[in-house]
Order: structure tokens, then C-alpha cells, then sequence
């Protein structure tokens, strides 16, 4: 339980889910082959953290079918389990009709593989609820049932503070496994930068990841913020313009801390192409350590942070490719002297984790690691 909001399973964030996602439809595969039923898995957490979205990703990315339900829409026992009809399979013959009923519109009927979404499980109300469960434990209703190799997935709000959702006793819980979406900065960059989302967004919530409370601003509210600025070339240029759009999809604090953003000109944050792109790198020495003063003496290591991440990101993006400047560019950052040696450490561990076999073969330059002792 977080701040009065009770939801189960782990605290994972988006790339950790589909870790698990993956390895959970495996094993249901291999006990569907065994002549039993897989278990559907419930994500819960907050609105706004691309929930539907991350599945409906995972089922594109893998070229799996993908079918949508949402329960808290039916109004009828009949939506959700269809509607009876009456067979006479031999007319000839009195009394011998029964009683089926057909699948509705939702239900898939393409073969596998497959994932059907029961988004918003909880928002339905308790009989439909109740009614799922005869889906969720065997994957059937009825007279019908889900093709083979097909997967369940719920998703779910937390229950307690401003949701208004539905209770799930114990004998709706223990039909599913559980995972709790949590906001992961790092993961959701990775997610925006492969979606093709604004880089000076990207770059704002990587400096302000408090900002995403999960309440009027969430991961969802920002991107369609980010959508809309996107063809603007100079946010200085239409503040007017950028705040109203900006208030329209954030919460006032946010809005405020954007507009902030624009006019210190943190949206000019150099770019990780232009760092490994640039061929003398005294140029990009010179913009790092402008932009890492802080007042004072104070150093702004949240700029650096969002940097190392940015760099982090497109060095492990799966169709990243060296170019010519790369090797020693990356060196060079990494030798910086305004970087904090935790940072620096950070990013090299991470890449190393991470990173292709052409990367961790640039890391290997044993400057870095001289680096990185004296640091100690």
C-alpha cells in the first residue's frame, strides 16, 4: 500500500513488465501444451502510466494478435457473455433444442498467438466483475471460449484514494498474477525516444521526474503535451502559445516548471548526437560546463544527469550503429571533469550492462578506467 492506494504484486517499471509479461507467456504456452490452462496476469498502478499501451506494444512488437475489452463500458449481463440462442440441431426430433451463446463483438477468434486486454477491470461494476471469472479461470464463457496459444492480461486502478473502482474479493485476485506499474523516468525516456516523442520533452522529464505525480500529470498527459509542441521550432518564440497548451494537459506547477525550462533555455540541452557527432569536441567541452553552472557555486547535475541518460539511451537503442567520432567522443565526455564520478560510474556500468558488443569494446579505452579509480 503507497499513500493510502492498495494495489498487488511487485513494483516494477516498463521495461522490467515486459520482462516479466514475456516470461509469463512462455510458461502459460508450455501448460497450455500440457493440456491445462495459463494464468492471466493484472498490472495495476495509477492512470496514465501506458498500461494499455505497453501491452498493446508488446503484442505489435512480436507480431501477436491483439483484442480490447472493457468491462466498466458493459451495461449488460449480455455484453460481456453474449446473447442466448436457441439450436435445434434436428427438427424432426421435439425437445432436443438447447440453449448457446454466441461470443460478442469483443472476443477474438483469430488463432494465436494473442493477447486479449480486460482494461480497467476494476472500474466495472460487481456483477460484471463476478461475471469475468469464469473467463479468467478458464478462459471460457459460456458456450465459447478464447482460441488456443491466447493470453489474458487485466489492468487495474488502485483502490482507495480518488478511484472509483470496485473491490476484488480473494477468489478474483488469486485467479490472476499481479505486477504494480510504477513511473520509471529512465524506462519511459526509452520508450519516447523510440516513439519518436519531442527530445526537449524527454529532456524536461529526465530533469524533473518529481513532476509526474500521477495525477493531473502523468507519462500520458505529458506526451500528448510533447504531440502538440512538436512542430513548434522555437518554444521562445510562442510562449503564449506553449503555456496555454501546456496548461491544458498539466497540472499548473508543471505547466509553470516548462515554461521555466524554455526560457533558461534548457531545451537547448545538447543532444547525444551532437555529442558523439561533433568533431572537436572542445566545442562541446565548453557548452557542458556553461550549462552545469548552477548559482553560486552550485553545480546543476541534473542537467549532467539528463545528458548522461540521453547518451545512455541512444548508444543502447537496438538499431544504433558507431560512426567515425563515436569511440573517442564518448571517451572524452566521460573523462569531463564537471561530471560527478558517481555519474560517470553510473553511466559506465549501465552501458556496459546494457550496451552492444561495439559499445562495451569503446569502453574498454583505458583512460576511462584510470578515470574512474581516481575517482575512488
Amino acid at each position: 500500500m503507497t499513500d493510502s492506494l492498495l494495489q498487488y504484486g511487485e513494483k516494477v517499471n516498463a521495461t522490467d513488465l515486459k520482462v516479466i509479461l514475456e516470461h509469463i507467456f512462455l510458461r502459460n504456452d508450455e501448460i497450455g501444451d500440457e493440456g491445462q490452462r495459463g494464468s492471466p496476469i493484472c498490472i495495476w498502478g495509477t492512470h496514465g502510466l501506458g498500461k494499455t499501451q505497453i501491452v498493446s506494444d508488446f503484442a505489435k512488437e512480436r507480431k501477436w494478435n491483439f483484442a480490447y475489452c472493457a468491462p466498466a463500458q458493459f451495461e449488460e449481463m449480455g455484453d460481456l457473455h453474449g446473447m442466448p440462442e436457441v439450436v435445434d440441431p434436428d427438427k424432426s426430433i421435439i425437445g432436443d433444442e438447447y440453449t448457446v451463446y454466441s461470443p460478442p463483438e469483443w472476443v477474438p477468434t483469430a488463432k494465436g498467438p494473442g493477447i486479449l486486454l480486460l482494461d480497467d477491470l476494476n472500474r466495472a461494476d460487481d456483477r460484471i466483475l463476478r461475471g469475468c471469472m469464469q473467463l479468467l479461470q478458464n478462459f471460457e464463457l459460456f458456450s465459447w471460449h478464447l482460441p488456443e496459444k491466447w493470453q489474458i492480461v487485466a489492468t487495474a486502478n488502485p483502490e482507495g484514494g480518488d478511484y472509483s473502482v470496485t473491490p476484488m474479493d480473494d477468489a478474483m485476485l488469486t485467479r490472476m498474477l499481479h505486477v504494480s506499474l510504477v513511473f520509471d523516468p529512465k524506462a519511459w525516456a526509452e520508450w519516447a525516444t523510440n516513439a519518436g516523442v519531442d527530445p526537449r520533452g524527454i529532456a524536461f522529464v529526465l530533469t524533473y521526474p518529481e513532476l509526474v505525480t500521477g495525477k493531473r500529470t502523468t507519462a500520458r498527459s505529458l506526451t500528448q503535451f510533447f504531440d502538440q509542441i512538436k512542430n513548434i521550432s522555437e518554444l521562445k518564440n510562442e510562449l503564449q502559445l506553449v503555456n496555454a497548451l501546456a496548461q491544458s494537459a498539466l497540472d499548473e506547477v508543471t505547466a509553470s516548471t516548462f515554461i521555466s525550462f524554455v526560457q533558461d533555455d534548457l531545451t537547448q540541452l545538447i543532444s547525444p548526437e551532437e555529442i558523439l557527432d561533433e568533431k572537436d569536441f572542445k566545442k562541446i567541452e565548453k557548452r557542458v560546463n556553461e550549462l552545469s553552472k548552477g548559482e553560486g557555486d552550485q553545480k546543476r547535475v541534473d542537467r549532467i544527469s539528463t545528458m548522461c541518460t540521453r547518451i545512455f539511451l541512444m548508444l543502447t537503442k537496438s538499431d544504433y550503429k558507431v560512426k567515425s567520432n563515436h569511440h573517442e567522443n564518448l571517451v572524452l565526455f566521460l573523462l569531463l571533469e564537471v561530471i560527478p564520478n558517481d555519474l560517470r560510474m553510473s553511466l559506465y556500468m549501465d552501458l556496459v550492462k546494457d550496451g552492444s558488443k561495439e559499445v562495451k569494446e569503446m569502453l574498454r579505452d583505458k583512460r576511462i578506467a584510470t578515470k574512474l579509480l581516481k575517482g575512488m
